[in-house]
């Protein structure tokens, strides 16, 4: 039987994918999950404002979106005092990666990211043939200064950091992240992953002209906002790279849907702010639970926490496990010592009783389950 002729680094790539979705697990169940907490989406929601437009936005669905997405650049332009020419949006931050790495990456090119950290990206640069080159965590956070100095060894032409990061939720202040910049080699370039920095206390989010050309940050829609569903992501950076995506970039990847509610969403700031008091009481609610259960929550600068299981990896697998057939999803770190702990997102007030109840049995039978 013909065979599509693959190309040879597609036909090399594993058959993975980053993240296996909640809805596969609840097929293999047959039956929902009671809390979805471990894809760090937004469980309280996104602003009536952004409901009532997508709402609104709904009955013009046959029309193709706004290749430009001309009003919501302007208004994120407004929003961080830089140029509609500093901004490019795309189908979340996964999005914008993949395209990043289409853009810069060909095969055997160097990228230096934390060993550990945010593994979509790592699926597009392996999928772009770019070489991975890694440095552990220092405790629980990136290392800015292992980073750095990796990055000048081989000079790759990526190097990624998230600020608060992904998996741990621990964060650096912003003046750090601002003082790695200014220590990027040349002809490297720092992609700054800021998913969650409307979430983390005052002070994390950067100092960082748009226009600096050693760096591009990444935005979302996704958590603050309660939009992950609407696939809603932007950068910001020089206008010479960000002009770069427009040869490579579906135009026509934004929905009118998506377009209206991220629009809404960025006017209302009332929300964000009763989203921000949301989160924070979830976060501690996590923290109790995890306390009440003899575990140890990490401080969290994002719409998730991370608890340390205390022991290995094995036993935070098999306390996953127990909590999703529980029906409780959730995820955790994939790699040593972070993998000792499970991730746990912020949710409504139904989902954090849901894990209450769940986490003291699944921790007892993992505990069986691991004990011989």
């Amino acid at each position: 039987m013909t065979q599509p002729r693959y190309t040879p680094l597609v036909a090399a790539l594993p058959a993975t994918v980053p993240f296996v979705g909640p809805e596969a697990q609840e097929r293999a169940r047959g039956r929902p999950s009671a809390a979805r907490l471990g894809a760090n989406e937004n469980g309280f929601g996104p602003s009536p404002r952004a409901i009532a437009a997508m709402a609104a936005a709904a009955g013009d669905a046959w029309m193709y979106g706004d290749p430009e997405v001309h009003d919501l650049k302007a208004a994120l332009a407004a929003h961080h005092g830089c140029r509609p020419e500093n901004v490019v949006i795309g189908e979340g931050i996964d999005g914008l990666l993949g395209y990043l790495c289409r853009l810069l990456l060909e095969p055997g090119d160097p990228v230096v990211t934390s060993e550990g950290a945010y593994p979509t990206f790592n699926f597009h640069v392996a999928g772009f043939g770019g070489m991975l080159h890694t440095v552990p965590y220092l405790g629980d956070h990136e290392d800015p200064q292992a980073l750095l100095a990796k990055a000048i060894a081989l000079r790759p032409k990526l190097m990624y950091i998230a600020n608060p990061d992904n998996p741990m939720a621990s964060h650096h202040p912003g003046q750090t992240i601002a003082e790695m910049v200014t220590q990027v080699p040349e002809g490297t370039l720092m992609v700054l992953d800021e998913a969650y920095v409307e979430l983390a206390p005052e002070g994390t989010e950067a100092p960082i002209d748009a226009d600096d050309p050693r760096v591009i940050r990444m935005r979302t829609f996704s958590k603050a906002h309660g939009l992950a569903g609407a696939r809603v992501g932007y950068a910001l950076g020089h206008p010479d790279l960000i002009s770069a995506f427009d040869k490579i970039r579906n135009h026509f990847g934004m929905s009118r849907i998506s377009q209206a509610g991220a629009l809404a969403a960025l006017s209302d700031t009332t929300w964000l702010a009763y989203m921000r008091r949301l989160v924070d009481g979830a976060r501690e609610t996590i923290a109790q639970i995890a306390r009440d259960n003899g575990l140890t929550p990490l401080p969290s600068a994002t719409n998730f926490v991370a608890v340390d299981c205390g022991q290995d990896g094995a036993f935070a697998t098999a306390v996953l496990e127990e909590l999703a057939a529980a029906d409780v999803f959730v995820r955790k770190p994939a790699v040593a010592p972070q993998d000792r702990c499970i991730r746990i997102s912020c949710g409504p007030e139904a989902e954090m009783k849901a894990l209450a109840t769940a986490l003291p049995s699944a921790l007892k039978r993992a505990r069986d389950r691991t004990s011989g």
